[in-house]
């Protein structure tokens, strides 16, 4: 049995706030300087003009993230170039790191469905680069504390603080959803991470919308959104690995229809696969493998995050008075874009 004074000694450490907050404030440090440290600014130049003598002047164009091994993460439109007219992904880049060191990294793949693009440095150049960071194990949860670094504008590195707010947000920029978050950004933060307080990654950051004025442009905001980070780490294994990532597809063109006083989503147009499982114009769809399908976006991201081209899935759609479960395997989806 303690002491009285054991006691006393026992209140006061739970009774000491500061000693909580002082732990929390230094574990979010700790998280900011990994989260610093594991990224890197896109320049603008390419290997082959600095190779060739040209002297390109020193500039930024994006952000990208050290995952392991070299593996550099960013969005496609951070690095795409333009050559004989078409917008392409360069087979090497440039890029800058905490320690002011350029390093060349070499395409390993990418995905036009979620704007990302995945680089690898070349064996010589990784030991210069050497904290990692890696996706957090869940999904992002509207309130939660993010911080992103980056190189808004083309200059930094930039930290900034911020919440998430809607988790399920959409732009006509991807075919997938986008974390919606509540903190400052500009042009130039795209492809950075956006991090938990364990320095973890929920999203690389995608786009804004520009809400302020910078030297006469509209071009930072409040309002930043980024492709999430469980979806990436799909896009990332599948490249690493060699292979395209698959998205799978119905073949059914969504529309809505009232019905009563609320909105359902049902099939327009159909194709295959959908109409080799029974799919017809005009049904409602009520449930995909059990699940509500509450709008068009919650059928679109089940396919994006829980389907793979070939796995057969069960619909349960309303026709006329009946309630069907049709069967449809999934199909490949084109990343053409």
């Amino acid at each position: 049995m303690p002491t009285p004074l054991l006691r006393i000694a026992a209140l006061l450490v739970v009774l000491l706030p500061g000693t909580a907050h002082a732990a929390a404030e230094d574990r979010l440090s700790r998280a900011v300087e990994r989260g610093k440290q594991a990224t890197v600014g896109i320049l603008d130049s390419t290997p082959d003009a600095r190779q060739s003598g040209f002297e390109a002047r020193f500039s930024l164009r994006g952000t990208g993230v050290h995952l392991r091994d070299g593996y550099i993460l960013t969005v496609r439109h951070a690095v795409e170039r333009t050559e004989g007219g078409k917008t392409v992904l360069p087979k090497r880049i440039i890029i800058l790191t905490q320690g002011h060191h350029e390093l060349a990294a070499t395409l390993v793949g990418g995905t036009g469905f979620l704007d990302l693009a995945l680089y690898q440095f070349e064996p010589p150049d990784a030991p210069l680069l050497v904290t990692t960071t890696v996706f957090a194990g869940g999904e992002a949860l509207p309130g939660q504390e993010v911080f992103t670094v980056g190189y808004p504008l083309g200059w930094g590195p930039v930290i900034a603080f911020g919440r998430m707010g809607n988790v399920n947000a959409f732009l006509p920029t991807v075919e997938t959803r986008l974390l919606q978050a509540t903190l400052p950004s500009c042009n130039g933060n795209s492809g950075g991470g956006l991090f938990n307080t364990d320095g973890e990654l929920v999203g690389i950051m995608h786009a804004v919308i520009k809400t302020e004025l910078v030297q006469g442009e509209a071009g930072c905001s409040h309002l930043a959104f980024a492709v999430p980070g469980t979806l990436a780490k799909k896009i990332v294994e599948a490249l690493v690995k060699g292979e395209q990532p698959g998205f799978a597809r119905l073949g059914i063109q969504l529309t809505v229809v009232k019905v009563g006083s609320r909105w359902r989503t049902a099939a327009g147009k159909v194709s295959e696969p959908a109409l080799a499982g029974g799919v017809q114009k005009g049904d409602l769809l009520l449930a995909i493998d059990g699940k509500e399908i509450r709008d068009a976006a919650f059928l679109k991201n089940y396919l994006m995050e829980h389907a793979v081209p070939g796995q057969p899935v069960t619909l349960l759609v309303k026709r006329s008075d009946k309630e069907l479960t049709l069967t449809v395997t999934a199909g490949r989806a084109s990343d053409e874009r």
